[in-house]
């Protein structure tokens, strides 16, 4: 059991490393201009959150609980969402920096990542299912065994995901981003002109 159950708060430009967050569980708070960057985040628990123009990079999240927190602005860089709990995990990202972060083997149907860089992010063996990436980087992202069915790519660029490896059933693309699906061929691929 968590030793404290917060609920309703704000907490706005606190520096996080200095002096860490309280162990416990955060309903409906929000953390404005915080940094947690490098911090241990372990065993707890974020409810209805928002974290606005924070930086969580290279924070821990071992069994960290995320329940329909929001993201906007963040740097988040290298983050390990596959050491999250699992369970009930919903989260939304805008305007957020998550390159070199993990999502392996997460189960994160219908997530909206928005106006976003995700480049490097692992997504092998992820359930990203009627997933959103409006407009966002997905330079070196990885697609490996990623279940994407359903998912909207249709304003999401530079990404390379092979079809034969990963299930992309009812996926939307759009032109002349969808050239992403051949990469693994090595073709060269121009207009009829």
């Amino acid at each position: 059991m968590h030793e404290d159950f917060i609920t309703d708060k704000t907490y706005d430009g606190i520096d996080f490393k200095e002096s860490s967050l309280k162990k416990g569980e955060y309903e409906n708070c929000t953390f404005k201009n915080c940094d947690f960057s490098n911090t241990d985040l372990s065993d707890m628990e974020f409810a209805e959150c928002e974290f606005a123009s924070c930086n969580l990079s290279v924070a821990k999240l071992a069994k960290t609980t995320f329940r329909d927190t929001v993201f906007k602005g963040c740097k988040m860089l290298g983050l390990q969402f596959s050491d999250c709990n699992q369970f009930g995990l919903s989260f939304s990202f805008e305007n957020c920096f998550l390159n070199h972060s993990s999502f392996y083997q997460a189960k994160i149907k219908k997530t909206i990542f928005r106006n976003s860089q995700l480049q490097e992010t692992d997504f092998t063996e992820c359930d990203v299912s009627g997933a959103v990436f409006d407009n966002c980087d997905l330079a070196g992202a990885t697609f490996e065994n990623t279940i994407l069915e359903k998912a909207d790519f249709r304003t999401a660029y530079n990404y390379a995901i092979n079809p034969e490896i990963n299930k992309i059933k009812k996926a939307k693309f759009s032109l002349p981003a969808v050239v992403g699906l051949l990469d693994k061929y090595d073709i060269e691929i121009s207009d009829a002109k």
